[in-house]
């Protein structure tokens, strides 16, 4: 019986060790994919220590088998369906479906089997934890997915300050609700605050622009394991609320890395939109202060890549909206067999979530070898030869790190400048996020190459293949 009874724990000790293999895994591209099996296996392990633990009745059971079906054919769909250019919003649904499950937990417990006498204490301020930011987190995390989607567009009244007085009204409708909830805990108070969280998840993430949507899926993240923590805390697993811990301080630390990554303070992005001004969804409009802009064809992009031998390409946000992820991979393999040293350089913030640019590259089969992050590649730009910037902007404006007066002022940005020459390619002048000119495209080693991506780069695998680069390698 002794060994019957440590065999759970035993199962949740692995199951969190295994936990936390793999969320340092993820912090690697090389090991990310090995991560994600591990965490999965941990997340089996929990499921099967829990069904250990607690006897079940035959209709118990059939819920059990029902939810694993439904879960398990949902997800292989998902894995199977979902292009890589829509993991921001898949990986916003899952946020969103991690704090739907907190909430339910705790509304189950609440009103079908409350605490009583002193562990009641704790479990009623556990349900208020976990149905608060439960809910905060589904509703925030399905704006910011239908945001991602082009679903749900910005309204008007989100960018002035009327969304401060409707968010803090519904703050201290959570909190009357969150006070009286104890005296009342299946009643009106425990559905005001539902309702009220709901909405502030709704009014807190509507009016914040694409581009900070790395730093709110982090946050979301972050959320949906202290909803988790909290759960867990309600149902009495230890294991829950490890794993929710671990989930929350690792999203909370990555939030941090792309505030820092973007110059931006969380509270400006949550609440000032970005560098506390208006927060638009998709950049600034057509640029009318450029005076010194030099634009080129495909053809003479080409030659200068024929005639490099060290090549980095600065994948942005244009890249995934133009799908051109496996053309930009097509290139680098000509390149290659014409002998030049192919490599992308990889900024934080690049993209609408974390690791965004990494999730398109590998979905290309690029070598993770030679995805370089930022402190990595800027020292390397001096010695290359071509830069070619696709859809990208703030982060490779200059004057983050020579213009005091700038937005971006002190903003870690790849150093694309120093290199011999640099292409940028856009479909127009239009200013990035920042609202601002970017001094790149006025430098004298600088040319704009205007169009779609996918097209400009499927024009470049044009022009150099009938030079006839590629064919042998150069000696």
């Amino acid at each position: 019986m002794a060994g019957l009874d440590l065999l759970p724990a035993l199962i949740d000790l692995g199951a969190v060790l295994l936990l936390a293999l793999g969320i340092k895994g993820l912090s690697k591209v090389s090991t990310a994919r090995s991560a994600n099996g591990l965490a999965a296996l941990a997340m089996g392990l929990a499921v099967l220590g829990l069904l250990i633990q607690q006897p079940l009745s035959p209709q118990a059971w059939l819920w059990v088998a029902i939810g694993t079906g439904l879960g398990g054919v949902l997800g292989l769909i998902t894995a199977q369906r979902v292009p890589m250019t829509a993991m921001p919003e898949t990986v916003a649904l899952f946020n969103g479906c991690g704090g739907m499950a907190s909430l339910l937990v705790a509304l189950g417990v609440a009103l079908f089997s409350p605490g009583e006498g002193s562990s009641g204490l704790v479990e009623q301020i556990s349900i208020v934890i976990s149905v608060f930011v439960g809910a905060i987190t589904f509703s925030g995390s399905i704006v910011a997915m239908g945001k991602l989607q082009g679903w749900i567009d910005t309204p008007g009244w989100t960018q002035s300050t009327m969304r401060h007085a409707v968010n803090i009204s519904l703050a201290v409708a959570c909190l009357a609700g969150a006070i009286a909830l104890p005296g009342d805990m299946a009643g009106a108070p425990l559905w005001v605050l539902v309702v009220a969280s709901s909405l502030l998840g709704i009014g807190v993430t509507l009016p914040i622009g694409g581009a900070d949507m790395p730093v709110v899926i982090s946050l979301l993240n972050s959320y949906s394991g202290v909803a988790a923590a909290a759960a867990g805390f309600v149902v009495g697993s230890q294991l829950l609320i490890v794993a929710g811990a671990m989930v929350g301080a690792a999203g909370l630390i990555l939030t941090q890395v792309m505030c820092t990554a973007m110059n931006r303070s969380l509270v400006s992005v949550l609440f000032g939109g970005a560098l506390g001004g208006a927060a638009p969804v998709g950049g600034g409009g057509e640029e009318a202060g450029y005076t010194r802009i030099t634009s080129c064809s495909a053809e003479e992009c080409a030659l200068a890549l024929e005639a490099a031998e060290r090549v980095v390409f600065v994948p942005g946000y244009g890249l995934a909206v133009a799908q051109a992820q496996h053309a930009l991979r097509e290139l680098s393999k000509l390149l290659e067999n014409h002998g030049v040293e192919v490599t992308y350089a990889i900024h934080p913030v690049a993209g609408r979530m974390p690791g965004h640019m990494n999730v398109l590259l590998a979905e290309a089969d690029v070598p993770y070898e030679q995805l370089l992050e930022m402190d990595t590649v800027n020292p390397e730009f001096p010695r290359t030869d071509v830069v070619i910037v696709l859809g990208a902007n703030d982060v490779v404006n200059p004057d983050a790190k020579t213009d005091s007066t700038s937005p971006l002022y002190g903003m870690p940005v790849l150093e694309v400048d120093q290199a011999r020459q640099v292409f940028v390619v856009k479909r127009s002048l239009g200013a990035g996020y920042a609202g601002i000119k970017n001094a790149l495209f006025e430098l004298p080693q600088t040319a704009m190459v205007f169009g779609d991506a996918k097209a400009v780069l499927n024009g470049l695998l044009t022009e150099l293949r009938s030079m006839g680069v590629g064919k042998k390698v150069a000696a």
